[in-house]
């Protein structure tokens, strides 16, 4: 049992760590009026764009940490 539920987080973080990583993107996106601006208040604001960053940055850590730890 132990090792099923050790699975099944391990596929859980990963997860969460792609979804960060596409929020961030988003946020990059959004922050520099590249995409998704029609009624943004992030549109066109670089501080968003360095939130986007730091959230794609910390969803990449949490992605590689839950792909490669042992099960």
């Amino acid at each position: 049992m132990s090792k099923v539920l050790s699975g099944v987080m391990q596929v859980v973080c990963t997860v969460i760590g792609v979804a960060m990583v596409c929020m961030g993107a988003i946020w990059i996106l959004q922050g520099f009026s590249l995409a998704f601006t029609a009624g943004s208040f992030m549109a066109g604001d670089p501080q968003w764009a360095l939130w986007g960053a730091i959230l794609l940055l910390v969803g990449l850590g949490q992605a590689w940490w839950s792909a490669t730890r042992k099960r």
